[in-house]
């Protein structure tokens, strides 16, 4: 039933959102509307980068090595666009994580420190581009090229910018114009046996929904847009 942890967790379950089915559609009783979901245990959502396994061990202060996003944080910092790790590189971006707490503070230009960046760049004005539907209700707006949420009324942004995880490869967060048809405070998937607070559901069975875990894999969510904060209101992925 979904909301009930069918039982303990099964080798193929992990914490992706419904996708091939949609969800049994149900009005919750007042008695589980009452019951607010768990909070995630401390340090849940710290800014953890992914760095090469090696240097993480050998606790490298600074390293040598190129992360996947040189070039774009390179950019972002004002350095030398090369993508070649300098030390005046490292340094630099290394000041930027001690700044933003993402750990380890060792340089490396990885998925968690570009993720941020692209956080404070669109935080104060997310819909610079005016690709977000203007409407006089509510809208959840999602940057998939950016992995950004926000919510809009009209032109104005009334909750966030936060950061979200999307569709992985063959399972891609349908883009387009959706409605939210059912939401379920404490859902849980019974696809993949894992808890889905505070889903919303759009587009046959993708959702907006919290997780109890990393949004910066690079392997992504089975569908639906993934956040550790709630949005309420309509719903539209543009």
């Amino acid at each position: 039933m979904p909301g009930v942890a069918p039982g303990p967790a099964q080798p193929w379950s992990f914490d992706t959102p419904d996708q091939a089915l949609p969800p049994v559609v149900y009005t919750p009783s007042a008695e589980e509307e009452a019951v607010e979901p768990r909070s995630a245990v401390a340090g849940t959502y710290a800014l953890v980068e992914y760095v090469p396994l090696g240097e993480a061990v050998a606790q490298v202060s600074c390293t040598t090595k190129a992360g996947p996003y040189q070039r774009q944080v390179e950019r972002w910092l004002g350095l030398r666009v090369d993508g070649v790790q300098s030390a005046g590189d490292c340094r630099a971006i290394r000041a930027f994580q001690v700044q933003q707490g993402i750990k380890p503070a060792m340089g490396f230009a990885g998925p968690v420190t570009w993720s941020r960046m692209q956080y404070l760049s669109a935080r104060r004005n997310p819909n610079a581009a005016g690709n977000c539907p203007v409407r006089s209700h509510p809208v959840a707006c999602v940057d998939l090229s950016r992995r950004l949420m926000w919510v809009q009324k009209g032109r104005q942004v009334v909750f966030g910018t936060v950061p979200i995880r999307s569709g992985r490869a063959g399972y891609r967060t349908r883009a387009g114009w959706h409605k939210v048809y059912w939401r379920h405070k404490n859902h849980w998937s019974t696809l993949y046996n894992t808890p889905m607070p505070y889903s919303q559901f759009f587009s046959g069975g993708q959702a907006f929904h919290g997780v109890y875990g990393s949004l910066y894999t690079a392997v992504g969510s089975m569908g639906g847009p993934i956040s550790p904060w709630v949005t309420r209101g309509g719903c539209g992925a543009c």
